[in-house]
């Protein structure tokens, strides 16, 4: 149970933070032993909603974790000791929750616990992989190395996971315009010309009724259509996070996106490989927690199969192969890996093969998109102009 509190030191100077204990009583005793006397100790959900910082507003991002690695690994090299590099950052750190975090790291350290257990406390900040790479370091002893291993690894991913949402957002704001344009036209422009064209007594054609019919529709329902368009939406978004594996298995198989994100995926679980194994980790370790982040329920299940076949005693590109995901360049790779003892370099080359297959296929991708969705938008906003158009020409010709 996670406890926060406020004390002071012997010499006057407050101190705040947080300590995990199973009672009150227990947790003030944990407080205590760090020479600290406590003037109030209280279980974190009974903390009031004006007592609670608004977290949610100081979000940490990757960014966040990249620079905070890099400024570990250096600090670590200048022989500055752990307690007093995470109280350094932490009286730094720009971002008030991060702040906090490193705060109650910084008195995790002091109270005799490793840097890992301590960064283990905070899952939503720093992921199985980062913690599990960080025990290495310690029991290796070669902290600074590995934070320097984070850092380069975490801006790759970065890098790559930021050209892959920028590549979407182009095409996902024409979708919305487009949406938007048809929207405004069928329930503000549509309507005043409808009445024009029913009461001139002529024969509608039936691609106007056509789009007579949906602007009715949107115009008497369309809240209900909106409303139900969100639940289906939040329905998906909610089931997807639940890890149901046929939301990931539908990602993969949207055209051309599909390929997109199954590259993505494919360079995410080499790099992972690639920087665990190079930092010392075991490879059942090292598949182990890449499942956790792949990010994606297809790969993971495929990774937790792997697990277990080389649990069992398989070569690891034995295990991998009978997946139709994995792509055959992949499985010879980690062999010819395995035959002369370089796996690592093998899963190193796959990743930045795999990069560089993500960069083209986001080139590619806007390349396409952007001619496609303006053709889309032409046709679009033209068949509906046309479709109330054209009646009204016919009555102008009638009338002269």
């Amino acid at each position: 149970m996670l406890f926060f509190y406020k004390a002071l030191t012997r010499s006057g100077e407050e101190r705040q933070g947080s300590v995990d204990a199973p009672t009150q009583d227990a947790a003030v005793a944990a407080v205590q032993r760090k020479e600290l006397i406590v003037v109030a100790i209280k279980p974190a959900e009974s903390q009031s909603f004006f007592d609670k910082d608004l977290s949610f507003l100081n979000r940490i991002s990757l960014k966040d974790v990249v620079v905070l690695s890099r400024q570990i690994a250096t600090l670590f090299e200048a022989h500055i000791s752990a307690l007093r590099a995470f109280r350094l950052l932490a009286a730094e750190a720009d971002n008030p929750e991060l702040g906090k975090k490193l705060t109650q790291i910084a008195d995790d350290v002091q109270s005799g616990i490793p840097i890992s257990q301590a960064l283990n406390k905070h899952p939503a900040v720093f992921s199985d992989f980062y913690v599990s790479m960080v025990r290495s370091g310690e029991e290796s002893g070669k902290l600074s190395e590995t934070f320097l291993y984070l850092a380069d690894y975490l801006d790759r991913y970065y890098e790559l996971a930021a050209k892959t949402k920028h590549a979407l957002i182009y095409p996902v704001f024409v979708i919305v315009v487009f949406f938007g344009v048809m929207i405004g036209m069928m329930t503000f422009v549509v309507p005043k010309l409808a009445e024009i064209i029913k009461s001139s007594g002529q024969d509608i054609p039936m691609y106007t009724k056509i789009v007579l019919a949906i602007s009715d529709f949107l115009v008497n329902y369309g809240l209900f259509a909106a409303l139900a368009a969100v639940i289906a939406a939040f329905t998906v978004w909610y089931y997807s996070k639940k890890g149901f594996i046929s939301f990931s298995r539908m990602k993969l198989s949207v055209p051309v996106v599909g390929d997109l994100y199954r590259k993505l995926y494919l360079s995410r679980i080499a790099d992972n490989l690639y920087t665990m194994l190079t930092s010392g980790i075991p490879i059942l370790r090292a598949v182990e927690v890449t499942a956790t982040v792949v990010g994606n329920n297809v790969y993971e299940k495929i990774l937790r199969d792997t697990h277990e076949a080389v649990k069992g005693g398989s070569p690891l590109s034995d295990a991998i192969s009978h997946n139709d995901e994995i792509p055959r360049i992949m499985i010879q790779m980690i062999k010819v890996g395995e035959e002369t003892g370089k796996i690592p370099d093998m899963l190193g080359k796959l990743a930045i093969f795999y990069k560089r297959e993500v960069d083209g296929a986001v080139d590619s991708l806007v390349a396409l998109i952007e001619p496609i969705m303006i053709v889309m938008l032409g046709l679009g906003v033209g068949t509906v102009l046309a479709a109330v158009l054209m009646p009204i020409y016919n009555i102008a010709g009638g009338i002269s």
